[in-house]
């Protein structure tokens, strides 16, 4: 791979931003050049949380630009929607398939789109759209917290790459208490990816 750029984008407490620096660390292990840039909002309210992670033979950005980015992956679903442009024509979505209603929804002022809407607009754009229970795999591993490390598994998966990198970083930023655990999640994440 000469470039590949990816988009990491959540809300606050989905774990996106240690989704993004296993993701730039495992870039690094692999012998690319790595830039990264994250935009935290209001993340610790809930809001929306962004990362750009670049790999390449030469890196002169950490922000990708619009109808660029190789890989979105999102942990919401409608924030899927807001960064949907970002995507490049042909490129590839992983949504884990949690829905978070904003607060105008829960009002009644608004309407959450249809999963049919989204997901009609998700692929107008994208080659590979991949709505993936990866919280529900976290829970059922007994912690809702390895959902990241499950959509992790299920990326490195579908870019037919070995796990040991990726798991190599993992290792080092988790609690040593917890790294079995993400193991596990990683694993799961292949595993759906595979399915």
């Amino acid at each position: 791979m000469d470039k590949v750029d990816f988009l990491v984008i959540g809300v606050g407490g989905q774990g996106t931003i240690l989704a993004s620096d296993v993701l730039a660390l495992t870039g690094l292990a692999l012998g690319y050049e790595v830039k990264k840039s994250e935009t935290h909002g209001m993340s610790q309210r809930g809001g929306s949380v962004d990362s750009h992670v670049r790999w390449g033979s030469e890196v002169h950005s950490p922000l990708a630009e619009i109808g660029t980015v190789d890989y979105i992956i999102s942990f919401e679903v409608l924030e899927t929607a807001r960064w949907v442009n970002y995507l490049r024509p042909g490129g590839t979505i992983l949504i884990n398939e949690h829905r978070i209603r904003p607060l105008m929804v829960g009002l009644g002022e608004a309407q959450y789109p249809s999963d049919e809407a989204l997901l009609e607009a998700f692929r107008a754009r994208a080659d590979r759209v991949y709505l993936l229970p990866c919280l529900a795999a976290a829970q059922e591993l007994g912690n809702v917290r390895t959902m990241n490390v499950v959509l992790l598994g299920a990326l490195s998966e579908l870019m037919g790459m070995e796990p040991d990198p990726w798991l190599q970083v993992i290792e080092q930023r988790v609690p040593a208490r917890f790294v079995e655990l993400n193991r596990r999640a990683f694993a799961r994440g292949r595993e759906l990816a595979q399915s």
